[in-house]
């Protein structure tokens, strides 16, 4: 599922998470060579957050009870290049980047960081080539094939939105260390891909892929990903089918039953015609190699009221995931609580995208075209408590989102989690199962 490239087709969202923002950084990116052939970019991108948490969650062997505060940070810098000899022989390009991340103070909520993360490594190294008008058939760069290390996302981030599990030195000893940066996923792009995308802004198009993850919180899977779908003006249908080729042996207890599972998923999105109308939905079945199947899906509605001072927007999703099922690469691939539902829910205490049955009800308003504010309400509830600990619960987060310019951005939110159990009762929060006050601040750049 490729999100539409035409932005008329998605919700007026409040703007997404810092994941979301920082992959936009090349659209500032500062040209250091120019000329009619031949485009050289350099692309900085740098997000730093300070979060406090009133409550631990037991997610690793260092969590603890009571209040935590961290701060995490990453920098994105690298270049891209793009030749192209003649508008007939299409255009190569090619990128490179690295990422410095680290994590101080305590380590987050769940810890899985200890505040002792620091990490700079090769981030993006790949290449390829567009059609240009080489192939009319297929439009205008109709076909994108590339290769290396690069971020790869399917869709709004149902099934894949980058390699972005960043754990640290708080589980098993720091074996699943990726360098610090767990909430704001400093590290996101697959280590091996070969890509072929077919078609253009409308009508059919498809993806074939095969993408390598070196990390070790994954298991380290191979997989085989293709999509076909078709792109019209009032909604983009599709499907995709992705298979897991292989995992690592040595990371494998991690997901034992992720080698060769086969997910099988048919999606829409779009306004039916009605301009301010949302619609989206996605089935996804899975196909495990114990011969068990799993199921996750959603329905979600949402309206924009455009004559209204601000354009509100709201929406509410129902979304279901069965008790053994498997979420893969989930992520926020359209904006803050996409696939992340709750800021603590999520990325501290559970769900995990799986054994959950999910209610959320979001609200978004755009004051002045630089500051947008955001409410997202979640009830939780767990289908199986046998498969897992109780992660009943009701979470309710307030944010905004300030752009201070066309290159600074800053994020405030506050989060209240309230589970219905605390560890002793079968839930992870630790200590006791009083509401937990989360509060964040995230600053951004890109040049």
């Amino acid at each position: 599922m490729t999100i539409p490239r035409d932005s008329s087709k998605l919700p007026a969202l409040a703007l997404g998470s810092a994941m979301t923002i920082a992959m936009c950084g090349s659209a500032s990116a500062l040209e250091l060579h120019g000329t009619d052939q031949t485009t050289i970019n350099l692309n900085v991108t740098g997000v730093a957050g300070a979060f406090h948490s009133q409550k631990g969650y037991a997610q690793s062997e260092t969590a603890e009870p009571g209040g935590r505060d961290w701060q995490e940070g990453f920098l994105k810098y690298g270049l891209d290049v793009t030749h192209t000899p003649s508008p007939s022989a299409g255009s190569l390009y090619a990128n490179v980047a690295w990422t410095s991340s680290a994590t101080w103070g305590q380590g987050d909520a769940g810890g899985f960081t200890t505040g002792d993360e620091r990490r700079t490594r090769l981030e993006d190294l790949a290449v390829g080539w567009r059609s240009g008008n080489l192939i009319p058939s297929l439009g205008s760069d109709g076909l994108d094939i590339s290769v290396g290390r690069q971020y790869i996302q399917i869709g709004d981030g149902f099934l894949i939105s980058g390699d972005s599990l960043n754990f640290g030195e708080g589980v098993l000893g720091g074996e699943l260390n990726r360098g610090g940066g767990y909430y704001l996923a400093a590290r996101q792009s697959f280590d091996k891909t070969a890509v072929v995308r077919l078609g253009g802004e409308a009508g059919w198009r498809g993806e074939l892929m095969w993408l390598e993850s070196d990390n070790r919180a994954q298991a380290k899977p191979e997989m085989a990903v293709g999509t076909i779908e078709h792109v019209a003006d009032e909604a983009t249908l599709g499907a995709t089918y992705l298979k897991v080729l292989d995992t690592d042996d040595d990371y494998a207890f991690l997901y034992p039953d992720r080698d060769g599972t086969r997910v099988y998923t048919i999606y829409g999105n779009g306004n039916a015609g009605v301009e301010n109308l949302f619609l989206s939905g996605q089935y996804a079945f899975q196909e495990k190699s114990n011969d068990d199947s799993e199921n996750a899906w959603y329905l979600e509605a949402g309206w924009t009221f455009d004559q209204l001072p601000g354009t509100p927007y709201a929406s509410y999703r129902f979304s279901r995931f069965s008790d053994g099922y498997d979420p893969l690469f989930y992520g926020n691939g359209r904006a803050l609580g996409t696939w992340f539902q709750g800021e603590v829910a999520a990325n501290y205490a559970g769900p995990f995208a799986t054994n959950a049955r999910i209610h959320q009800l979001n609200l978004a308003l755009e004051p002045t075209e630089q500051l947008s504010i955001g409410l997202l309400m979640y009830r939780f509830d767990t289908l199986d408590t046998t498969r897992g600990p109780n992660l009943d619960g009701n979470e309710i987060d307030l944010y905004a989102t300030w752009a201070i310019n066309d290159r600074w951005w800053v994020m405030p939110l506050v989060g209240r989690y309230d589970p219905d159990a605390s560890i002793a009762e079968g839930g992870t929060q630790l200590g006791d199962s009083d509401p937990n006050y989360y509060t964040q601040l995230l600053v951004g750049f890109n040049f």
